[in-house]
């Protein structure tokens, strides 16, 4: 436990591995550990968590490229979402 306490490169690992399918309590103490002393995770949680957000709610589109348009609306959406973060 020790050893993910002060690595990044784990704690990375277990956020997107707890937005995929689930973490063990074990897993989620110590990351929550991690978190509550590394700025620069809680701030890769927030936007990883962002991110997959964006992936679900934009999958129902079927389209092998995006007009413009909302490639725009899609920036615009990011872009607020970055500045709630900051």
């Amino acid at each position: 436990m020790k050893e993910i306490i002060s690595n990044c490169k784990k704690a990375t690992f277990l956020i997107e591995k707890k937005q995929i399918g689930g973490i063990t309590m074990r897993e989620e103490m110590a990351l929550q550990l991690h978190l509550a002393c590394c700025s620069l995770c809680r701030v890769y949680e927030q936007q990883s968590i962002m991110i997959n957000d964006l992936i679900h709610k934009f999958q129902f589109i079927k389209v092998t490229q995006l007009d413009d348009d909302l490639k725009k609306e899609m920036q615009k959406q990011i872009a607020a979402s970055l500045e709630k973060i900051n």
